[in-house]
């Protein structure tokens, strides 16, 4: 360990997600943890209820329980009972397969606050990358068994290229199952989806995903509704400030991205014991340590892996984001979005400023798998990125043309797509007159 240079009297992480065990009933090909079985070293009970007890200690306030599938390990409500007993608040998030009135009526004894269940499109899209059929009838079938023992349910999903079409009518399907708030983030290469980069989303997509997010977001605000970008999602673009609305600022008004908070608000916690700042994040590159040989508080206050965001310094950027007006507030968007691509931090490939950027200046960013994934739980590739001249998009290309718009809101306005093409042309074209002073004429992407 590292000399400590953090004040032990602050409590410094208040929100741990805790990957129980990595046994899971699904195949999903975008798993960023290639969950199935169950780590051969996984946490004994003892361990486990000891950790939870040393969670309570740090300051942790909420504990969410996954996988995997975090039901699927024998002693799971032992760990929650003791969760509850310790004082914190107690959510989990869940594929929803098997999981029916019974298991919801012991979660419900137990105290379980909220669960968040995935949802990745309509049902042969979700069956599809959740590797099983029927997933998708089952998600419901969980989110009507919680909903009926009082358990306050939400829901999330991965965006990529495959499910981004249908948003709107998944959004419908969410909302008439009585669900009010959904997080929505994007697939990223790591883990199976490492192994699949030809659903991941590519620099110039962000252009058109936007404007539709952003409809959806506000129709849902008036319907009682919240959907809820994830930190993988943003920055800086027209939107950014209604993005962020969601988190609970003083003045939603000018919430904005103020940098990756793994490690200062929150921790990951693998089912072997491996501590990490965020739960995505790549082990070989973030773990700070185990449980099993150095005491939680030691790791949170001393391991230089869970500090990579303490210090407000700008060296570990690199590429387009070094030269953006914006890298001293974003300092790169999320870091495991980042390390994904690259295997390193610093220089954030789907940012919609700077896709706008790129597009501006009638150029848009090529990313190509040059280095495979080694296929082991949180891995990831080598991508390669270009700087190329804007050409029409590929036929796998996400664009608004593609969107699957629900009957009555095309009656309501029959020309919706269009306009939310115009929105993303305004939006090239302001960028273009008031943006571009500020970076080089031609932005430089260094590739890998």
């Amino acid at each position: 360990m590292a000399e400590a240079v953090r004040d032990p009297n602050y409590l410094r992480s208040t929100y741990a997600v805790w990957e129980i065990t990595l046994k899971c009933n699904l195949g999903c090909i975008h798993c960023g943890s290639r969950a199935g079985d169950a780590r051969t070293n996984e946490l004994d009970t003892a361990e486990a209820l000891d950790l939870v007890g040393q969670l309570a200690g740090v300051g942790v306030r909420e504990v969410t329980l996954i996988g995997g599938e975090s039901f699927l390990r024998p002693d799971w409500l032992d760990i929650a009972r003791e969760v509850r007993k310790q004082g914190m608040r107690l959510t989990m998030t869940t594929g929803g397969f098997g999981l029916g009135p019974k298991l919801a009526d012991q979660m419900a004894d137990v105290g379980f606050s909220r669960v968040s269940v995935s949802i990745d499109g309509l049902e042969a899209t979700h069956d599809y990358l959740r590797g099983k059929k029927d997933s998708w009838n089952w998600c419901f079938k969980a989110i009507e068994s919680l909903q009926n023992v009082g358990i306050d349910v939400t829901a999330n999903t991965q965006l990529n290229r495959l499910n981004a079409p249908e948003l709107p009518r998944l959004y419908e399907a969410i909302y008439q199952a009585g669900v009010r708030v959904w997080q929505v983030q994007k697939t990223s290469p790591m883990g199976n989806a490492a192994d699949r980069p030809e659903i991941i989303f590519q620099p110039y997509d962000m252009l058109e995903l936007f404007p539709v997010l952003h409809y959806i977001l506000m129709r849902g605000l008036d319907e009682g509704f919240q959907m809820a970008p994830s930190d993988s999602l943003g920055y800086f673009g027209p939107y950014e400030r209604r993005l962020r609305q969601h988190r609970n600022t003083p003045n939603p008004d000018t919430a904005f991205w103020v940098g990756d908070l793994g490690g200062v608000m929150s921790l990951g916690i693998e089912s072997d014991g491996t501590i990490k700042a965020d739960p995505s994040l790549p082990t070989d590159d973030y773990a700070g340590g185990n449980i099993r040989e150095t005491s939680l508080e030691e790791i949170i206050y001393e391991a230089d892996r869970l500090a990579i965001n303490d210090e407000r310094g700008l060296e570990h950027l690199w590429g387009f984001c070094k030269s953006c007006e914006f890298a001293e507030i974003c300092r790169g968007g999320q870091v495991w979005s980042s390390h994904v691509f690259f295997d390193r931090r610093g220089n954030n490939p789907l940012c919609h400023h700077r896709s706008l950027i790129h597009a501006a200046q009638g150029l848009q960013e090529h990313l190509r798998l040059a280095e495979r994934a080694e296929g082991v739980p949180f891995d990831n590739g080598v991508f390669e990125i270009s700087v190329e001249k804007a050409s029409d998009p590929s036929p796998e290309a996400f664009t608004i043309d593609r969107v699957d718009w629900p009957e009555a809101w095309l009656e309501a306005e029959p020309d919706l797509s269009a306009r939310l093409k115009a929105e993303r042309d305004r939006t090239i074209e302001v960028w273009r007159q008031t943006r571009l002073s500020k970076m080089p004429a031609v932005v430089e992407t260094a590739s890998v």
